[in-house]
């Protein structure tokens, strides 16, 4: 584990040289390569070092991140071409990838805790330092405030089960039946506003429009997948408590994810309809891991790394319209098929992604949460059909809006993609749609 931490360190000093913009994002692909070696697939933790170490869910994640890393160079030329003080924005990637690291491979959930915040510092400052447009002073204090304020109590709460138990050590959560209502609210509340769950999800909008391309990619891939984590790994010592109340945060799940859903359906914003979008599909998730089922915990698992590649995917497609039009909103962005040509085929394949058609990870995952969530009620029915539909419509607005219809007569030219678009295209729909072949890999059916 700390072979990849030290090779990290060391990629510090050379993001700092002149022209070193492409030897780091091929040091990425690389690291990626090397981690991807390992496969551990245990559901023990192996890999041991000090404080780390990694099982089938904590490989998972950090492979995401590691992808979704070296993509983020890769969408990020921009920064590079113009020199917008690239060599800072490489040592917060790098030192966003390391927080990552740490945060999916500790095995303590203070040590877990301490990454899990440290996580969000790169973060703000992508936001505050490349964003788009003046409010993002605005959501980068949205961001920081709704984080903080719901984490503290976390901390706090660690800290009592530590004097009460003597460890935090992740693999002994199954020893730890906590019966104490005030710290099952402590111990979730951080990660269902990292998730985010409706109702304490306005950050998220706000922070994926003003980010630039790698923040909403870094956001939506991997930063939303730390509430899942967190909350797979604390439901052990929470399962008493978890069985008797968690009937709340399935109901406001799925409420939420259906009105959610209908508000996709009304925004003109491509940013924002695609982060809305995410709200509705981690509320899936969270429902299904709120019911405590096996199904519920393998599909919310596998739901989150199909989410991190597509919902990455789409924010690129959307930058890459932005970059040409200077425009994200959808009256702009209309009629692409005969502006882009080229692009009008990827923006169907991670739509339709995005809407769980087959043969992507996004079906299998939704396939599980429903599976999970009517074996807890038949009535969540009526609410998992509506936003099934609603996911539909709202993905073929956007596609249909923004591929047809004539467009917009300030465009002259017409325009392809670069070689880069296509490879950072192809490298987000491709492991989306070959991890079906190994299906039960990503369910952690071992």
């Amino acid at each position: 584990m700390l072979s990849l931490v030290v090779m990290m360190v060391f990629l510090v000093p050379l993001s700092l040289f002149n022209n070193t913009w492409w030897l780091v994002q091929s040091t990425f692909f690389f690291m990626t390569f090397l981690f991807m070696l390992k496969f551990v697939l245990y559901d023990v933790f192996t890999e041991l070092s000090y404080l780390f170490g990694m099982d089938i869910l904590s490989f998972g994640l950090i492979l995401l991140s590691f992808w979704i890393c070296s993509l983020m160079i890769m969408a990020s030329e921009s920064v590079s071409h113009y020199n917008f003080y690239k060599e800072s924005f490489l040592l917060l990637i790098i030192m966003l990838m390391l927080m990552l690291y740490c945060t999916f491979s500790s095995l303590t959930l203070f040590s877990f805790y301490l990454f899990f915040e440290g996580s969000l510092i790169p973060t703000l400052l992508l936001i505050l330092g490349w964003g788009y447009q003046p409010e993002r002073m605005q959501a980068g204090v949205y961001l920081l405030f709704y984080t903080l304020l719901a984490s503290l109590p976390l901390l706090v709460c660690l800290f009592k089960v530590y004097e009460d138990y003597g460890s935090l050590y992740v693999g002994m959560n199954m020893n730890i039946n906590l019966a104490n209502m005030l710290m099952y609210m402590c111990l979730i509340m951080a990660f269902l506003v990292k998730m985010p769950m409706f109702m304490v999800h306005l950050w998220l909008p706000k922070a994926h429009v003003e980010a630039p391309v790698s923040g909403s990619m870094i956001l939506a891939g991997v930063l939303l997948k730390l509430g899942g984590y967190g909350l797979l790994r604390v439901y052990y010592m929470l399962v008493k408590l978890g069985l008797k109340y968690n009937f709340i945060w399935i109901s406001i799940s799925l409420i939420g994810g259906l009105l959610v859903s209908l508000m996709c359906l009304r925004q003109s914003d491509l940013k924002a309809l695609i982060a809305y979008s995410s709200v509705a599909h981690m509320g899936l998730v969270l429902g299904g891991l709120m019911t405590l089922t096996c199904w519920g915990f393998n599909s919310s698992y596998s739901m989150m790394l199909a989410h991190g590649l597509c919902s990455s995917g789409m924010f690129c497609l959307a930058n890459i319209s932005y970059e040409r039009l200077g425009s994200r909103s959808l009256l702009i962005n209309k009629g692409l098929m005969n502006f882009m040509p080229s692009m009008a085929m990827w923006w169907f394949l991670l739509s339709s992604s995005n809407m769980a058609a087959p043969p992507s990870l996004n079906l299998m995952g939704e396939i599980g949460l429903l599976n999970s969530l009517v074996m807890w009620s038949w009535i969540s029915m009526l609410m998992l059909m509506l936003i099934s539909f609603l996911s539909a419509a709202y993905t073929l607005y956007l596609y249909s809006y923004s591929q047809h219809g004539m467009f917009y007569s300030g465009i002259y030219a017409c325009s392809t993609g670069y070689v880069r678009e296509y490879l950072l295209l192809l490298l987000h729909w491709l492991p989306l749609n070959v991890l079906v072949l190994k299906g039960e890999v990503c369910l952690l059916w071992l």
